[in-house]
């Protein structure tokens, strides 16, 4: 899992599919869900750390675009 996408295909495994209109709203909606999910442990510790770092990194590069 390297990207925004493969996040996405994820969450789509489990019928999760996120677009509220703003893409900083959306990364935000994303690391919510995969909480869920990994507070059910439906995904791996791994899968939620890789996932969650990308949303970070994904969220940095949307705020420095707002700014």
């Amino acid at each position: 899992m390297k990207t925004l996408y493969d996040v996405q295909q994820l969450l789509k495994k489990f019928d999760i599919y996120v677009y509220v209109g703003k893409r900083l709203w959306d990364i935000e909606v994303m690391a919510l869900e995969l909480d869920h999910l990994h507070d059910a442990q439906l995904i791996t510790h791994k899968e939620f750390i890789q996932a969650k770092l990308i949303l970070n990194r994904e969220h940095r590069v949307e705020e420095k675009k707002g700014k």
